[in-house]
């Protein structure tokens, strides 16, 4: 494996967990946007404050490491994607920015109709910004991103492969957070609402998956180099996510929550995975490869020593962040 190839994997590693764990915080948005009224969704508000609250900013940082890895190791490509996508950068920056007050502000709202308000806010920035973040990466995988950054500004991101990869951004994110949000219900003894919640994960995993599924052929018109690398080398990937998903439908059905939890997870990661690996060796697709693109050598070594640092450093505490937020002490309803 070259450096400049193990760079891009580093990159893509953060890629994926941003989908993975960012997307179960994102999705959270969805069921609290559709959990009800302010009676009848109090429970399950409750419970989506309560399991996002301490990890929702910590997510972030797979976002920053994304940023400025690309930015620094490859930064002509990175200079034309901000240029040409810079609508939907915008508005998924939009989307964090309002996603973040807004969770923040509801929890001191003096009236119930400033928490109603700031509960909307969030809710709603919660789906556009995945929205958003997929129509970026639909438009680099169809491309829709040349190097010199010229690429037009509307039909970059406002066509086939974009949206289909903005609704996928916003249903992968749904189902994951689902998944953890009815696991969640369950372990701090909350019966009724995880089995309410497990036929609405149900239902978000089967329309997402056929959505998935339903894109390969729209892709393999609107991006032939895409569709040929899923088709090819991706296509265990594809399978892969395939069983992920069906088997993580299967466990919610029979109510083994915590497995489901790591196939869902397995799910995400596959999909995403098969993305990066359908679109390999191109950077910026049918505009310039990964090793064109790459900076200067010794940026590249450095960067690789940065990413072995912060997987010391940054790593291990995430880590246990997230074994104590899924202990059984934190999940007790009087916690």
């Amino acid at each position: 494996m070259s450096i400049e190839v193990a760079v891009a994997a580093a990159l893509f590693v953060g890629i994926i967990a941003y989908a993975v764990l960012g997307g179960a915080d994102f999705g959270s948005g969805f069921f609290d946007l559709t959990a009800g009224s302010s009676r009848r969704g109090a429970e399950l508000r409750t419970l989506v404050d309560h399991s996002i609250g301490p990890v929702w900013e910590a997510n972030h940082v797979w976002l920053i490491y994304v940023l400025v890895i690309w930015w620094t190791a490859f930064p002509e490509s990175f200079a034309a994607a901000m240029s040409t996508l810079v609508l939907p950068l915008l508005l998924a920056l939009l989307g964090i920015v309002l996603r973040g007050a807004s969770f923040a502000f509801r929890k001191f709202s003096e009236t119930l109709g400033q928490a109603r308000l700031f509960g909307v806010i969030f809710a709603a920035s919660s789906i556009i910004t995945p929205f958003f973040l997929g129509t970026v990466a639909g438009g680099i995988a169809s491309g829709r991103v040349p190097l010199e950054g010229t690429g037009d500004r509307w039909s970059s991101w406002v066509n086939p492969t974009s949206l289909f990869g903005g609704v996928i951004a916003v249903g992968t994110c749904a189902f994951l957070a689902g998944t953890f949000l009815v696991a969640d219900a369950a372990r701090s003894g909350q019966a009724r609402l995880a089995d309410e919640l497990r036929i609405r994960a149900l239902g978000v995993g089967v329309v997402t998956g056929a959505v998935v599924f339903a894109a390969l052929v729209p892709i393999d018109h609107d991006a032939p180099t895409l569709a040929a690398g899923l088709e090819g080398r991706a296509a265990p990937l594809v399978v892969l996510a395939a069983l992920a998903g069906l088997a993580t439908l299967v466990l919610l059905w029979r109510r083994r929550y915590s497995i489901a939890r790591l196939a869902a997870v397995v799910a995400v990661a596959s999909v995403v995975s098969g993305w990066g690996v359908g679109q390999y060796p191109w950077l910026l697709v049918d505009e310039v490869t990964i090793v064109d693109a790459a900076g200067a050598q010794a940026t590249l070594q450095a960067l690789l020593v940065a990413v072995a640092v912060a997987v010391v450093v940054v790593v291990p505490p995430l880590a246990y962040l997230f074994r104590l937020t899924q202990s059984e002490e934190w999940t007790r309803p009087d916690h």
